[in-house]
């Protein structure tokens, strides 16, 4: 790995803890809920995509940085874009239950935390 490669695994790592504000028992426990599971696209009964990613952050949260993998690292990519542009559509009024909050929080992003 070259050093603009480790820079940017180290970048990425750093922003996906900032992104990511939920404690893996925090995430569990949401994604355990009838809210979580209903949030974000699925295609039918399938899991939605912000279910499975928040199943991913909590075993990402759970790992040591020297056990990351490549495609840790690239989902913790993911998940840094996802919040991001994610928190630029925020709703107007009250956002406590609101899907946007939900489907945010599967990517273990609490708005309000």
């Amino acid at each position: 790995m070259s050093g603009k490669e480790g820079a940017d695994r180290d970048e990425t790592i750093e922003e996906f803890g900032e992104a990511v504000n939920m404690t893996p028992r925090g995430l569990r426990n949401w994604l355990a809920t009838d809210e979580s599971k209903r949030a974000g696209q699925s295609d039918g009964d399938a899991e939605s995509v912000g279910h499975a990613s928040g199943r991913r952050i909590v075993e990402l949260l759970e790992k040591k940085k020297a056990d990351l993998a490549d495609d840790d690292v690239a989902h913790m990519r993911k998940v840094v874009g996802y919040v991001h542009r994610h928190l630029k559509q925020r709703p107007s009024g009250d956002i406590t239950d609101t899907p946007w909050r939900y489907s945010l929080m599967n990517w273990g992003h609490d708005p309000l935390s």
